[in-house]
């Protein structure tokens, strides 16, 4: 290592190779970010340092210093970032003013009559949670609340009650508004509004494939969820006046996006004055705002971090050429496209064992989107020309939520399935075995999911066709 010429500023100071062979200095700085997130360095520290190091390799600690202390504020000033403080605080308040129990309710007084009703039950509402809410953690922490206790009462079996909540909570990666669309359209510069609409469907046609699972499961097991029957039509009715806030809530996001009448972020913006309004009707007090507000600070601030981090780390790679050296690699293939994007989905699941899916994804979306659009024939190609059978804007978006549902995937599979882990956390009478045997077919239910969207991916461009 030559600290003389990294003093000095110039390149070459750490690995000796510099300007004489950019890609390898990539690919020792990608080792490095691999060794220090394994010795348990957060993700946002171990891509900033990688980073930072091998753009000082490669340019020079001055260039280097001043590319990294832009990027902050460069990327904190963005417009479309503040959608996801707005979506985020907009779950927070949806938690406090008492409508995660409402949609509950009203799920389980309509559908509590079919095999497993009340796991069925709690995976609508968690969809529609999601449609409020755009965190999965969030999501799994609040049914594991609500839902868990009143399936345990009525003698579901608790791999079941944990299972589903575990898996229900990942809807919210999906189903508008989600803070995870709007991270990777984010880092490839796509159509936040294009990717939101994407995700409606492909959520809603998620949650009934985990619906028809339940039903299947507890008709063919005997007693692992009986349907809870006795709920009269005025019940029924009265319950649906619970879902008009949420409702209000996804149709001011979506005819905003559709219509054109508004911004995401604006639309956020209204989305969370209007669950506040409900929220200060229902009686909500200023602790209860309070910690709302904390609530959303702390995750905003964590996932900001990591975007800066990982940001950094996309400029270094940017200079290596590394991302292009890949995409040149996988075109060398003489296989189906079909095959590599599966061999691809499959590295994703490994990694997914180690890492949160947010980081997931800014760590890898920087090198795999150019591979993915480079193999789909480019981001000018016609759908008659493509590989998928999808233009490069399609393509973008279709591989936007092909890989944020391989994001659910990874938030329920061992070892740090994070959503099992926040179940078994907030019912600590369940041990974290039975919350991963419960999910493992919801996993499967996911595998199927995935091939049906790769299958059929009109599913997916559908709506975001129409807005063009």
């Amino acid at each position: 290592m030559n600290l003389s010429a990294l003093i000095a500023g110039q390149p070459s100071a750490i690995f000796g190779i510099g300007y004489q062979d950019p890609t390898a200095v990539g690919i020792y700085c990608i080792i490095l970010l691999m060794v220090l997130v394994v010795c348990g360095v957060r993700v946002v520290f171990a891509a900033g340092i990688a980073g930072l190091v091998g753009l000082v390799e490669l340019i020079g600690w001055g260039p280097a210093a001043s590319t990294v202390g832009s990027i902050p504020y460069s990327k904190s000033v963005s417009f479309v970032l503040g959608l996801l403080p707005m979506f985020i605080l907009i779950g927070y308040l949806a938690f406090h003013a008492g409508m995660t129990k409402s949609l509950f309710h009203a799920a389980k007084v309509w559908i509590g009559w079919v095999p497993g009703g009340l796991a069925v039950a709690s995976v609508f509402a968690a969809a529609g949670f999601a449609a409020v809410s755009g965190a999965s953690v969030a999501t799994a922490a609040v049914f594991s609340r609500v839902a868990i206790p009143e399936m345990l009462e009525a003698k579901y079996d608790r791999r079941l009650a944990a299972g589903v909540v575990a898996a229900g909570g990942t809807l919210a990666s999906l189903i508008p508004p989600s803070a995870i669309l709007v991270i990777y359209a984010i880092i490839v510069e796509e159509s936040v509004g294009a990717l939101l609409l994407a995700g409606f469907l492909p959520g809603i046609f998620s949650a009934v494939i985990y619906a028809l699972i339940i039903i299947v499961w507890s008709s063919t097991h005997e007693g692992i969820g009986p349907p809870v029957r006795g709920f009269g039509w005025g019940e029924r009715l009265r319950s649906t006046w619970g879902l008009l806030p949420i409702v209000s809530v996804v149709v001011i996001i979506v005819s905003a996006i559709y219509g054109g009448w508004a911004t995401p972020t604006e639309a956020g913006a209204l989305g969370a004055f209007v669950v506040l309004v409900v929220a200060v009707i229902n009686g909500m007090r200023i602790k209860h705002l309070k910690d709302a507000l904390m609530e959303t600070s702390k995750l905003v601030v964590m996932i900001f971090s990591l975007i800066w981090g990982v940001l950094i780390f996309g400029r270094f790679l940017g200079f290596s050429g590394l991302p292009e050296t890949f995409a040149n690699w996988i075109l060398a293939f003489d296989t189906d496209p079909y095959i590599i994007l599966a061999c691809i989905l499959m590295g994703y699941v490994v990694l997914g064992m180690f890492m949160d899916a947010i980081g997931l994804l800014l760590l890898t979306l920087p090198v795999v989107y150019p591979a993915m659009m480079a193999l789909n024939g480019g981001p000018d190609v016609t759908a008659a020309e493509s590989a998928f059978g999808l233009s490069g804007g399609q393509a973008s978006v279709w591989f936007g939520i092909i890989v944020v549902k391989m994001a659910e995937v990874c938030l329920i599979t061992p070892p740090i399935g994070l959503n099992c882990f926040v179940v078994a956390g907030v019912r600590p009478d369940i041990p974290l075995a039975d919350v991963f045997r419960g999910v493992a077919l919801f996993f499967v239910a996911d595998i199927l999911t995935l091939v049906l969207l790769i299958m059929f991916p009109q599913i997916i461009t559908w709506l975001p066709d129409l807005m063009r």
